[in-house]
């Protein structure tokens, strides 16, 4: 489903948003199993801001056996990272990323690459893949990004609250060069990013929830050294469609 458009695109940006790439049948069979799903809804914490206010993540490391591990191994998905890194992938981590009404905090600038660096990969070769599970507007904390941010290299990152943040001094330089741009998105909608693409959010002051579904690949030639790191180097089962409308 990805274009050579896309992967120019992604290559340019740091990232490529796709509309639609998974139906809303789809997205309604997700939301209805993570209303039930005692493994993510039990294993859901905190990730407080720099105000207080919080966010919630429910984050794993192996392909879960329910439907999300199911999305996990798509070939629409899998075949997406490997195009994005030409090369084969495996799975890194999933997680579910919850931000209430009202109440949901914000996420401050950081790469993704600036948390799994000291998990040893060598190469700044991972790629995630943030499912809209809600509609993502301003209102409700939908993610910005710094346009090419990705081509500046790693960033330090320092605490933030109970997150980790990009050096801000740095941030903002990059912000005088760069554009912030807002991720609004339809239900659905799909966003590939890069490993070292800036990225946050703002706090979720509407009366909608903002739900998301990011699963994460890295490289098959980038496992890291030292037996650290997330997931296992081995290749994925894929799955199908029909694995997917079975799973309700």
């Amino acid at each position: 489903m990805l274009t050579l458009e896309h992967t120019l695109s992604f290559e340019k940006d740091g990232f490529v948003l796709i509309d639609d790439y998974f139906s809303q049948e789809e997205t309604a069979l997700l939301l209805a199993d993570l209303e039930n799903n005692s493994r993510i809804q039990d294993n859901k914490f905190d990730m407080p801001d720099a105000d207080g206010r919080s966010s919630k993540l429910s984050l794993w490391g192996g392909i879960s056996d329910d439907i999300f591990g199911v999305v996990s191994r798509l070939p629409r998905m899998v075949n997406g990272a490997r195009a994005l890194l030409r090369e084969d992938v495996y799975h890194w981590h999933s997680k579910l990323m919850f931000k209430e009404p009202k109440i949901g905090g914000a996420w401050e600038w950081h790469q993704d690459y600036g948390y799994w660096y000291n998990d040893n990969c060598p190469f700044p070769r991972l790629v995630s893949g943030m499912l809209a599970l809600d509609d993502a507007t301003l209102a409700n904390g939908c993610l910005q990004v710094l346009v090419g941010s990705h081509l500046a290299g790693r960033l330090e990152h320092g605490r933030s609250g109970n997150q980790s943040g990009a050096n801000p001094d740095r941030v903002n330089a990059l912000k005088e060069r760069l554009a912030v741009r807002p991720v609004a998105a339809k239900a659905g909608s799909m966003l590939f990013f890069h490993c070292n693409l800036l990225h946050s959010s703002g706090p979720n002051n509407s009366d909608l929830p903002r739900r998301a579904y990011i699963c994460c690949y890295n490289a098959m030639s980038n496992a890291p050294f030292g037996g650290k790191g997330h997931g296992k180097p081995t290749p994925i089962d894929m799955s199908t469609d029909a694995d997917l409308k079975g799973s309700e």
